[in-house]
């Protein structure tokens, strides 16, 4: 079954997409958050959720190949940001530590 033909997988990925690409950029300047980029919003969210570097768990492309439930987990979290219950500096530094930038 392909993500055309499934609506519940193909509304999930529109809302991590308009998630992460629209409206964390969006709220990035307003919330003095130290990243602005889709990617970047993407990365630290699926970092999280992953628990491990989002490379480790999904393939390229991002946007494309993550399992659903790791889409589910970074989507919920980016709600959880947005909302103001989960720390999106917290979230931030945790990504950069998994992937050894940050000691």
């Amino acid at each position: 079954m392909s993500v055309l033909d499934d609506p519940r997988e193909s509304s999930l990925r529109g809302m991590w997409a308009d998630m992460v690409a629209r409206r964390m950029p969006r709220a990035s300047a307003r919330r003095g958050w130290s990243v602005d980029s889709p990617e970047c919003f993407a990365r630290i969210l699926l970092d999280a959720a992953g628990r491990q570097p989002w490379r480790g768990a999904v393939e390229a492309p991002i946007w494309g190949a993550a399992s659903i439930e790791v889409l589910e987990d970074a989507t919920a979290l980016g709600e959880a940001v947005m909302e103001g219950s989960a720390d999106f500096a917290a979230l931030n530094r945790l990504s950069a530590q998994m992937r050894k930038k940050l000691q």
